[in-house]
C-alpha cells in the first residue's frame, strides 16, 4: 500500500572610467563603491580606516581579476561545463528513479525509512557515519530496523545499473543513489496529492502542483550531488526500531542529530508505512501534537505550501549529516575539436 499523505555605498574617491587597453576585460563599472558613511564638508574625518582598506581590497582585487585575462576565462569555462554536466546527469537519474517508482508505488514507504535509516547512524560526536551508503552491506541491512527495506534497496540496485550504463563521469554511488530516491519518492507522493484534490485527473494535477507546489524548494538539496560511500557498515545500535520505539525515543534520536519535535513530525511518512497511524503515536505526546496539527492542515489546503517547505528543508539537512560533498562528481573531460583536420 502506497504512503499516505492525507491529501488532504558611494566611491570614497570619485574618478572617471578610465578606458582600457583591452576592451574584453574592461571594468564596465568604473567606479568600486564602498559602505555608504554619511558625511558633509566639514565631517570627513569620519571615515574610517576600514572601509579605505575596503576599497583598496576591492580595487586589488578586480585588477587582479582583470590582468589574470584569459586564465580566469578558462577556468568559468570550465566551472560552467561541469555544472552542466552534472545538472544534465541529475535530471536523467531522477528520470529514471521516477520511471522506476512509478512502476512500484508500493515501495515508497520503504524508499523514505531506507534514506532515513542510512542518514540516522550520524554520530556528532565521532562525526561518523551518515547518509554514506552503508546501509547497502547486508551485515547492515539485516539489521532489525531495516526488516523490510531490502526490496527498495534490490529495485535501487536495478535503477544503478542502467544509471551507471549512461554514466559518463563513472558509477553513481549508492549514498548518492538512496537519498535522490527518497527526494523522488516525494515529489511522487507530492503529485499524487494534488491529483487527488482535482478527482484523479492526472494532468490538472499535473499542473495543480506545477501552479502551486513546492518544487522550487529543492535548490540546495540537488546542489549536494557528489556524497562518497562508505567501504564498510556503520556501527550498530545507532538506529531505532521505529514501529516499537517510543516517542521519547523517538525525539531523542533526533535530537542526537540536531532536529527536534518539528523535524519529527514532518517526517512521519518516513517512520512507517502508514502516516496516518504514526501521526496519531506521534500526537501523543505534546511537543510534537502541534506540529503534527499543523502539517495535517497544511496537507488539506491546495499548495500544502507549510508541509511540503518543512519536509524539503529537513530532507536536504538530513540528507547530508557529516557527508563531504564532491561537487566535481560525475564530471568528465570534453573531448576537444582538433580544427586542422576539418576540411573546409
Amino acid at each position: 500500500m502506497g504512503v499516505s499523505f492525507l491529501s488532504t555605498t558611494p566611491s570614497l574617491i570619485p574618478t572617471a572610467p578610465q578606458p582600457s587597453s583591452n576592451p574584453r576585460h574592461s571594468l564596465h563599472a568604473g567606479t568600486i563603491r564602498c559602505n555608504r558613511i554619511e558625511c558633509d564638508g566639514a565631517d570627513e574625518d569620519r571615515f574610517r580606516r576600514r572601509d579605505v582598506l575596503k576599497c583598496v581590497g576591492a580595487t586589488v582585487s578586480m585588477e587582479l581579476l582583470a590582468s589574470s585575462g584569459p586564465s580566469v576565462e578558462m577556468a568559468a569555462a570550465a566551472d560552467l561545463i561541469q555544472r552542466r554536466q552534472r545538472s544534465e546527469f541529475l535530471s536523467d537519474v531522477k528520470g529514471t528513479l521516477f520511471k522506476a517508482i512509478k512502476g512500484k508505488p508500493d515501495i515508497i514507504p520503504s524508499l523514505l525509512t531506507l534514506a532515513l535509516n542510512d542518514a540516522m547512524t550520524y554520530d556528532k560526536a565521532t562525526k561518523s557515519g551518515g547518509p554514506n551508503g552503508s546501509i547497502r552491506f547486508s551485515s547492515e541491512i539485516s539489521r532489525p530496523e531495516n526488516k523490510g527495506l531490502s526490496a527498495a534497496l534490490n529495485s535501487l540496485e536495478e535503477s544503478k545499473k542502467e544509471i551507471d550504463s549512461y554514466s559518463k563521469g563513472g558509477p553513481i554511488s549508492f549514498s548518492d543513489l538512496i537519498q535522490y530516491a527518497a527526494q523522488t519518492a516525494v515529489k511522487s507522493t507530492f503529485i499524487a496529492s494534488a491529483i487527488r484534490k482535482c478527482g484523479g485527473n492526472e494532468e490538472k494535477g499535473n499542473l495543480l502542483y506545477a501552479a502551486y507546489g513546492s518544487n522550487g524548494q529543492w535548490g540546495l538539496f540537488d546542489k549536494q550531488f557528489g556524497r562518497a560511500d562508505s567501504q564498510e557498515p556503520d556501527p550498530e545500535g545507532r538506529v531505532p526500531q521505529w514501529d516499537k520505539a517510543s516517542v521519547q525515543e523517538m525525539k531523542d534520536k533526533f535530537k542526537a542529530v540536531g532536529f527536534g519535535p518539528r523535524q519529527l513530525a514532518v517526517m512521519s511518512a518516513f517512520l512507517g508505512p502508514d502516516q496516518m497511524a504514526t501521526e496519531a503515536f506521534l500526537a501523543m505526546d505534546p511537543e510534537v501534537t502541534p506540529w503534527v496539527q499543523k502539517y495535517q492542515r497544511s496537507r488539506e489546503t491546495v499548495s500544502q505550501t507549510d508541509y511540503e517547505v518543512d519536509l524539503i528543508t529537513t530532507l536536504t539537512k538530513l540528507s547530508c549529516l557529516g557527508q563531504q560533498i564532491n561537487y566535481e562528481a560525475y564530471t568528465y573531460p570534453v573531448r576537444k575539436v582538433d580544427f586542422s583536420k576539418l576540411k573546409l
